[in-house]
């Protein structure tokens, strides 16, 4: 495996970038939020505006940005999605499975890199009131 380098040159700019983060604000709809962005940065930018990202940096932004939407639109946050799952004694699988959105969508839900959905929300508030209604849900998909 080749080593990693320290710098790079920015292909429209010329600068030398070096890895590192940048605190970054981003908004949606009246929200905003500050997040440490990781990326390729010229010294000489404090304000990250001419830096180079790649898709697991951006990854941090998306994940912000999905966070304001699901509070802007009243879902559930990744970390109550995590809470009511497993009190429900649920493996994220099986959540996908019994809730919907497939196998992965759980990680996805709980990570922050998907927004769930309207229903996906109404149907887990309502489990976490109800949990005894899980095994309604598990008797249909046999019977289907």
């Amino acid at each position: 495996m080749p080593a990693r380098t320290s710098t790079r040159i920015h292909p429209e700019t010329g600068l030398a970038l070096t890895r590192g983060v940048r605190a970054v604000t981003l908004s949606y709809r009246g929200q905003t939020e500050t997040v440490d962005l990781p990326g390729w940065y010229p010294a000489q930018d404090p304000s990250a505006e001419q830096g180079i990202h790649d898709a697991r940096d951006m990854q941090v932004s998306d994940r912000a940005v999905n966070a304001m939407k699901a509070r802007e639109a009243g879902l559930l946050a990744p970390a109550q999605i995590r809470e009511i799952r497993r009190k429900l004694g649920l493996t994220q699988r099986e959540a996908g499975r019994l809730i919907g959105g497939g196998p992965n969508a759980f990680q996805k839900y709980e990570s922050g890199d998907v927004v769930l959905s309207k229903a996906a929300d109404t149907a887990l508030r309502l489990l976490a009131n109800a949990p005894g209604r899980l095994s309604e849900l598990s008797d249909g998909l046999r019977s289907g």
